[in-house]
């Protein structure tokens, strides 16, 4: 079968967690429920779009751009897979030390990562700049992640822990091979020895992937089924082991808001419109501090303005966009259908849920900010 001819993302993008920097895209692995998949940057060579100095040039530019976001480094690819992503990296991590970024940075992996990488990223938080990292780890095996060593990402965790570097732990996707208490267990007893905490994120099923995870999970094909319009798309034994989940996990902080865990780590309290959701009360495991913190901060965050809306939509390009603010509940209603990677960066800077009509071209997955919910897939007979 012929390879799909790449078709590649923004070098700066936002999505609906925090703002993504991708100046190197594709990937060696094969994992198979990839998103980049569709765009065929699964099983290539990674190109790089951008050096580590332009990279910066077009971050700080860039209209999405403001000091709050959390920065993402390399989701279209996996930095730590190949020696030219290795080293674009380390002098990427340099080189946003060196300048005035302060936000927080994260770089999320399955692969080794290396002793040049941790001292790289261990000089540039005493530097100042945060950086965290996201280890990838879902009890998947080769079949499914094709590529990946699995005891070198296992490994990963207390190599960094040892080095001081906060990890949260990245259990996704949820699919039905990974779904039994043994094998849900098996990572978990790794996570909550080195992990800051967990975030657990289902399965996302993007509007131009149905062939593709229906192949790994065939009951999503079922007519009465649409899982492109959930928020996540769980198995019901791996949504039932996280509301009933063991007392040896009690106290490890554990998210299926990723929001939530950025929020917990860097200490800051909740700006995605989570907090005293039925997800923050019934769902996320949340430490009492952090609940605190949320507490403390949320209900008495100064209120948007008009203005404010019209001076962010203009700075991403949306200017005299009609739309309706409702002060108290923090919510913008847009007046036309806008990309997503829009609604994200006025809801992550103004800490506001965006409304709009969808857009029928749009080709990432919703989410839970437009307002879409789980889906629990019992298992066949």
């Amino acid at each position: 079968m012929p390879h799909t001819p790449p078709v590649y993302e923004p070098v700066i993008d936002q999505h609906d967690t925090w703002l993504a920097v991708n100046p190197v895209q594709g990937c060696p692995k094969r994992c198979r429920y990839c998103y980049l998949e569709d765009l065929g940057l699964t099983g290539v060579k990674p190109a790089v779009l951008a050096t580590p100095e332009e990279t910066v040039e077009q971050l700080l530019a860039h209209r999405y751009y403001h000091p709050a976001l959390v920065l993402a480094l390399y989701t279209c690819t996996d930095a730590l897979a190949t020696p030219v992503t290795h080293a674009h990296l380390t002098a990427l991590l340099d080189l946003l030390g060196a300048s005035t970024v302060r936000n927080p940075v994260c770089i999320i992996t399955k692969c080794a990562i290396p002793d040049d990488v941790v001292e790289a990223i261990a000089r540039n938080r005493a530097a100042g700049l945060p950086i965290l990292v996201y280890l990838s780890y879902s009890g998947l095996g080769p079949d499914i992640e094709r590529g990946i060593d699995h005891t070198a990402l296992r490994d990963n965790f207390p190599r960094l822990h040892a080095a001081d570097i906060p990890v949260i732990h990245y259990w996704r996707p949820a699919l039905p091979q990974n779904s039994t208490p043994a094998a849900i267990e098996h990572v978990m007893d790794l996570a909550v020895r080195y992990a800051a905490c967990t975030v657990a994120v289902g399965t996302k099923v993007k509007p131009t992937a149905m062939d593709q995870i229906t192949e790994l999970w065939p009951a999503l094909a079922d007519a009465d089924l649409d899982p492109r319009a959930a928020d996540s798309v769980w198995p019901r034994p791996t949504w039932d082991w996280l509301h009933a989940l063991p007392d040896r996990y009690a106290a490890h902080p554990l998210f299926q808001t990723n929001s939530c865990a950025l929020a917990y780590v860097l200490g800051r309290g909740d700006r995605a419109g989570v907090w005293s959701t039925p997800t923050c009360l019934a769902a996320n495991r949340c430490p009492t501090a952090q609940r605190d913190l949320c507490l403390r901060t949320v209900p008495h965050r100064e209120p948007v303005t008009a203005t404010q809306v019209e001076e962010r939509l203009a700075k991403i390009g949306l200017p005299g966009l009609a739309f309706t603010l409702d002060a108290g509940t923090r919510t913008l209603h847009l007046g036309r259908p806008v990309p997503l990677r829009d609604r994200h960066n006025l809801a992550q800077i103004l800490a506001l849920t965006v409304r709009a009509p969808r857009d029928p071209q749009e080709t990432y997955w919703q989410g839970r900010l437009t307002g879409a919910e789980p889906l629990i897939i019992d298992p066949r007979p």
